[in-house]
């Protein structure tokens, strides 16, 4: 379609490739949703991109991101500095405009969870030394200039894509849709490969908010969906309910394992929801089972026993109020 270019940009992660950055055809520049990653050399990998497309990093006129992971708006602060664009983002975006000084603080809240949840001390010290090690993937502070929030229209040749509010991913996370095109820039919301992943901590309960905003997506009128990674895709309804559908596996895994196994801890859980599992893959699956585990609990299907580490166990079915399902939907 004239006007909008997908801009393929690589990620050091395995297993995730690469991400989606969207130009869109403004005025006499574009309008550039997502940016990438900051890492040694992303920014040329960002121009080449452009220049794929006949564009240039000075072409930007305004950056939109998605969602505040350091995948989605790593280089915002190194575009804004080159082309002196505004940057427009989710107020609730907290969990990425941590100053670089209360990273240390940020790490030990998840060292502590990690220990509540049953990790053993040794694998958790070696993780935490990693993540010491690591880079934030963010070129400096965002510091947004305006709030992207529901109703929020950003102008293109195309048309005004209306933002929709989207969290549970993450709580910045939001969405846009071009109705007269019946186009939707979907970010980390819907994947044409269904993968699912909860910011954790930030709000009480990701999962069911990610269930609430795949409900309201489910609702507009999409042709085809541009999404934070992989290829385009159409059949937004049938996605929306793939995941749907994978959200209540998941949650009725974790139901079922505690009902087998009893008072257990969340990292007793992993292998009893997700098989066997590379060893770098545990602190991903381990967010996902807290946030599982926190919305079993405002559900009624799961309890917390406090202790060291804390330990979870199922509720009777008779003791669940309004006998609802795991989903946190009627039985």
């Amino acid at each position: 379609m004239p006007g909008v270019w997908r801009l393929r940009l690589p990620l050091p992660w395995p297993g995730v490739p690469h991400c989606n950055a969207w130009a869109l055809a403004a005025g006499d520049g574009i309008v550039l949703v997502d940016c990438g990653i900051h890492e040694p050399g992303s920014l040329r990998h960002l121009e080449w991109a452009l220049d794929q497309a006949g564009l240039t990093l000075g072409d930007v006129r305004l950056l939109v991101c998605t969602h505040a992971h350091a995948d989605h708006a790593g280089q915002a602060p190194a575009i804004k500095a080159r082309t002196r664009c505004e940057l427009w983002l989710h107020p609730r975006s907290e969990h990425a405009v941590t100053p670089a000084e209360d990273r240390a603080a940020v790490l030990a809240r998840r060292i502590e969870i990690a220990r509540q949840s049953g990790v053993p001390e040794a694998p958790l010290q070696r993780w935490a030394e990693s993540r010491r090690r690591e880079r934030s993937g963010f070129a400096g502070p965002l510091e947004p200039d305006r709030a992207l929030t529901e109703g929020v229209a950003v102008e293109t040749d195309l048309g005004a894509w209306t933002v929709y509010e989207t969290p549970g991913h993450a709580p910045s996370h939001v969405v846009l849709h071009q109705p007269e095109h019946r186009l939707l820039i979907s970010g980390d919301h819907v994947l044409g490969r269904i993968s699912l992943y909860f910011d954790h901590g930030w709000t009480p309960d990701p999962v069911g908010e990610y269930l609430d905003a795949l409900a309201k997506v489910e609702g507009l009128d999409v042709r085809l969906t541009l999404s934070g990674h992989g290829r385009p895709f159409t059949d937004l309804g049938g996605h929306v309910r793939g995941a749907r559908a994978l959200v209540q596996e998941r949650l009725d895994g974790v139901v079922a394992a505690l009902e087998e196994h009893g008072e257990v801890t969340a990292f007793d859980l992993l292998p009893a929801v997700y098989g066997d599992f590379a060893p770098v893959m545990t602190s991903w699956l381990l967010t996902k089972m807290v946030a599982y585990l926190d919305h079993l609990e405002r559900t009624g299907a799961a309890a917390r026993r406090a202790g060291e580490p804390e330990r979870w166990a199922a509720t009777r079915s008779d003791d669940r109020p309004g006998e609802r399902s795991p989903s946190g939907r009627p039985a």
